[in-house]
């Protein structure tokens, strides 16, 4: 478990700094019906992410164009506090402001506090928003965190629970998140209420114009983050815990690619996909605190660098893909992406490295499910040699054995269930890699479905599943119980990792100690 000072644990800074809540100067997001009369108001909360020894992204939302002052230090009370100069929330953004946090010490607990003003009135001035996380370590000590994937997906919003896994994570007091990919459902409308199966309705306490339909226009784009943050569960979350972002198909439309066909569908007025594509991509950036690369604006791959026990690689499985349908390239890293990887992997002198991938390896999952056809994921279904999108990973996986890159773990959600694959060139038709494990988990707040067929190209074999039935039990609600999320620890002493499968109620549904490979 991640070492936290014991004058101040992050449950008890949740405790002081908002649970009671929403309402005090240190709190979280300050609700409209608390506000100052005429001040700006920060209408979502804070967030942060991407950080490791020495910087960390920050990111908060105004309600209008503001002038916004951000200050942070190691200590709650925020003496000595570094300031950066003011940044303006404008329209352009839709009023979010993010900043880096740089020249921090590692290790080191960091509290950061927005507050805003009117540009033209200096007297009307925001209650402050307050977060906080703790930068990564330069020495080996225990590090924990937590993944899964899907909120807000197939109509089931916010509830009378809510998102409650969010707040079942928080419990761990993990050193980070990684959401893996389906962040937003883009595509998915949240009606007022839904007809359950068994006669009951399930009923959405919150729906926002921006999710009474599919998202078109930036504006909507944007809408479909702004809902997710009126959760109170993951409020509280991102006050708490930095999240690393990536993507995957429902933050634009599902299985999107260059072949998606809208000529047919009228709720798309635009039936070009990349018109979409732009504007979900920037909606992408401006909510959430992922770092910015300015040589390749809109940029998703990238390391963690998480201190000498752990690497992150996020990986982009969505931007360069060959059309799922018709295309006569299959492939979905792209040369650039696919490189970087390569060269960044073999670089890596962490004892860990963790593949952030947004969809799993060894699943068939199809374009176009009624007929099999199309390729959605790596897998083509046929159980033989690496052909197609195959082909890249079969790559990959033998540059991993031919370089000595060892403890190389994938983690993954996009299907809607948890389970566990372990890959073996013994039972596998390509055989030129080293044997490793992929961890599935999700969904968090979304539908969960049944299980999907092995493709044998990589040798896969499932250690471990939990879902639905499937056919008649797809797509159950998140009262049904089956949403999932997992939780590693790798030791600070022993450098062993071990990965726990839990569900949102936390219970632990299946376990494993990964010895790491010593380098010779």
């Amino acid at each position: 478990m991640a070492i936290v000072p014991e004058t101040l644990t992050r449950r008890s800074f949740l405790l002081t700094a908002g649970a009671g809540a929403l309402a005090t100067s240190s709190a979280l997001a300050v609700p409209y019906y608390a506000r100052r009369h005429g001040s700006p108001v920060f209408s979502h909360g804070v967030q942060s992410g991407d950080v490791d020894c020495s910087s960390g992204m920050v990111w908060a939302r105004v309600d209008r164009p503001a002038e916004v002052t951000l200050e942070y230090s190691t200590t709650e009370s925020f003496l000595n506090a570094s300031r950066l100069p003011v940044e303006k929330a404008t329209i352009a953004s839709d009023n979010t402001v993010k900043a880096m946090l740089q020249g921090l010490l590692p290790d080191q607990d960091i509290f950061y506090r927005f507050t805003a003003s009117d540009p033209y009135s200096s007297h009307l001035v925001s209650e402050p928003v307050v977060g906080r996380f703790r930068t990564a370590p330069m020495r080996k000590r225990s590090v924990r965190f937590v993944w899964s994937g899907d909120t807000a997906g197939q109509g089931w919003g916010i509830d009378d629970v809510g998102m409650k896994t969010y707040s079942t994570m928080l419990r761990h007091e993990p050193d980070f998140f990684i959401h893996s990919g389906d962040t937003v459902y883009a595509d998915g409308p949240i009606p007022d209420e839904i007809r359950l199966r068994d006669g009951g309705i399930w009923k959405n306490r919150i729906v926002t114009d921006e999710k009474r339909n599919v998202a078109r226009t930036l504006h909507e784009f944007r809408g479909q983050w702004k809902y997710n943050l009126f959760d109170e569960h993951l409020l509280s979350f991102n006050t708490q815990c930095p999240t690393f972002f990536q993507w995957d198909d429902h933050e634009v439309l599902n299985n999107w690619s260059e072949s998606s066909d809208l000529t047919g569908d009228r709720r798309y007025p635009e039936k070009e996909i990349g018109v979409y594509e732009a504007r979900a991509r920037r909606a992408f950036h401006e909510m959430t605190p992922i770092r910015y690369f300015p040589t390749e604006p809109g940029r998703i791959f990238r390391k963690i660098a998480y201190g000498p026990l752990l690497d992150v690689f996020f990986v982009d499985l969505r931007s360069y893909r060959s059309p799922n349908r018709g295309g006569t390239e299959n492939g979905l890293f792209g040369w650039r992406q696919a490189d970087w990887l390569r060269r960044e992997l073999a670089a890596s002198r962490a004892v860990w490295k963790v593949i952030a991938c947004d969809m799993p390896l060894g699943l068939v999952i199809w374009d176009d499910y009624a007929n099999s056809l199309g390729y959605e994921g790596v897998a083509d279904g046929l159980n033989g040699p690496p052909a197609a999108r195959e082909r890249e990973i079969a790559d990959l996986l033998s540059f991993l054995r031919d370089n000595a890159v060892h403890n190389v773990v994938w983690l993954t959600a996009d299907v809607h269930y948890t389970a566990a694959h372990h890959y073996d060139p013994s039972r596998a038709k390509f055989q030129e890699f080293h044997p490793f494990w992929e961890f599935v988990s999700g969904p968090l707040h979304s539908g969960t479905y049944g299980p999907k067929p092995l493709d044998m190209t990589f040798g896969p074999e499932v250690r471990f599943i939990k879902s639905s039935k499937g056919g008649i039990d797809s797509n159950l609600p998140p009262s049904a119980g089956l949403q999932f999320f997992g939780l590693v620890d790798i030791n600070g002493t022993s450098e062993e990792m071990t990965v726990r499968l839990m569900d949102r109620e936390d219970r632990e549904l299946w376990n494993i100690t990964l010895p790491p490979v010593r380098a010779s």
